[in-house]
């Protein structure tokens, strides 16, 4: 199974949950303080919204799910081989999710990860190889403050 991923940032969470359950007819899969993602079928879709106030209605990021850890790696394999730098992530927690993926940047500066959902998890997560601000900023929407540092998931 693999599905394209839209990551975006909102206002309000409450009321995008609100508006993308009619829209796709589907209710979120996961909801948790300041995220929620939609695993819709048709199209299909896994929807990702970061509350971000102040950035309600850009781009977060863009990603692609796989079926498992192999396809994440057979990536990194192909993404490497055609000279797009990879930043790897191998069982990091993300998103409330433990995940293995793999991050490019497009020609605009565009993130694009392939990634594999391992195992739920009750924590939003760290990412330890995106403690700068410009990263979380571009694909968490976290806060950047002392209390949350930035972290680039989703």
């Amino acid at each position: 199974m693999s599905r394209i991923q839209l990551a975006l940032n909102v206002d309000d969470l409450d009321q995008a949950i609100t508006f993308y359950t009619k829209l796709f007819d589907t209710a979120p899969a996961k909801v948790k303080p300041g995220y929620a993602n939609f695993a819709v079928a048709d199209p299909p879709l896994k929807l990702v919204l970061l509350e971000n106030p102040g950035r309600g209605g850009t781009l977060n990021h863009l990603g692609v799910e796989v079926g498992d850890t192999e396809q994440v790696h057979a990536e990194i394999a192909r993404l490497s081989g055609e000279g797009l730098f990879t930043d790897e992530e191998i069982g990091t927690t993300c998103c409330f999710a433990t995940q293995d993926k793999v991050w490019v940047t497009g020609p605009a500066g565009e993130k694009w990860e392939v990634y594999t959902v391992l195992a739920d998890s009750e924590t939003f997560g760290s990412s330890p190889q995106h403690l700068d601000p410009e990263a979380g900023a571009t694909c968490c929407g976290t806060q950047n403050d002392a209390a949350t540092p930035a972290t680039s998931c989703c």
